[in-house]
């Protein structure tokens, strides 16, 4: 019997009292990939905002359980500690902070937060060097202040290495394949791959479907005006790619 994972129901949320999300329901169970498609405007993004738990957002209404815990009265680290990640669209630069400390400090956060030992400097940077090599991420690049001066691939090659190492229940990623050429990609799409394993699950936040090539999902759903309104298999984000969105988006 599936276990969910993340249960949304009946989700209402805007920002400056617009509101953008207008009575939205998914459930995701344990291990599955969703994927939600839909054009420019729909409130994609707010979505994954609101699940982190990003300020400004307000929820008017609806309740999200993640692990059966009610998901927005914690707080964005108690979300990301329970093991909710956000691959960012376009990650933030923080100069001054090594990327090595940040990486270590949120992997032992994690660690603490479920009762395991902190990992030592040696063990870290044993684990560090094994996953970026997968991503290929020299060693010289995690010492450099995280993301500053960093191409699109590179920042998204080391989001990628945060979800690896930090191995999160569910990762959502927010238009993961923007910016990116074919190689860095595939790159991602493997990296992202590799945590599947039956129990941790992902939704795919993307406008297009050349993404779902590389990162097959089990579902995929169609946002338009704040809410799913049509839910398919892989088959449907094919179908969106020849169709596109214009059925599903009202004129105002």
């Amino acid at each position: 019997m599936a276990t969910p994972l993340l249960e949304i129901e009946n989700l209402h949320a805007g920002v400056c009292d617009k509101e953008i999300i207008k009575g939205f329901n998914l459930t995701i169970n344990e291990g599955e990939v969703h994927a939600i498609m839909g054009p420019n405007g729909a409130g994609k993004s707010t979505l994954s905002n609101v699940l982190c738990g990003k300020a400004g957002y307000e929820v008017t209404a609806g309740s999200v359980r993640f692990k059966g815990k009610d998901l927005l009265r914690m707080s964005p680290e108690e979300r990301a500690r329970e093991g909710v990640f956000l691959c960012m669209q376009y990650p933030v630069e923080i100069p001054g902070v090594p990327t090595t400390a940040f990486l270590k400090h949120s992997v032992n956060a994690v660690r603490k937060h479920h009762n395991l030992l902190e990992l030592d400097t040696m063990e870290f940077i044993k684990m560090v060097r094994e996953e970026g090599k997968k991503l290929g991420i020299d060693g010289e690049m995690i010492k450099r202040p995280l993301n500053v001066g960093f191409s699109g691939g590179e920042k998204k090659r080391l989001e990628t290495l945060q979800m690896s190492i930090l191995k999160p229940a569910l990762s959502i990623l927010d238009e993961a394949d923007s910016g990116l050429d074919i190689d860095a990609l595939k790159v991602v799409a493997e990296g992202v791959n590799g945590l599947r394993d039956g129990q941790r699950s992902m939704l795919v936040i993307t406008h297009y479907q050349r993404l779902l090539n590389y990162v097959v999902p089990d579902f995929v759903h169609v946002y338009a005006d704040g809410r799913i309104v049509k839910s398919g298999t892989k088959e449907l984000a094919l179908e969106l790619e020849e169709k596109g969105y214009a059925e599903f988006v009202r004129e105002k």
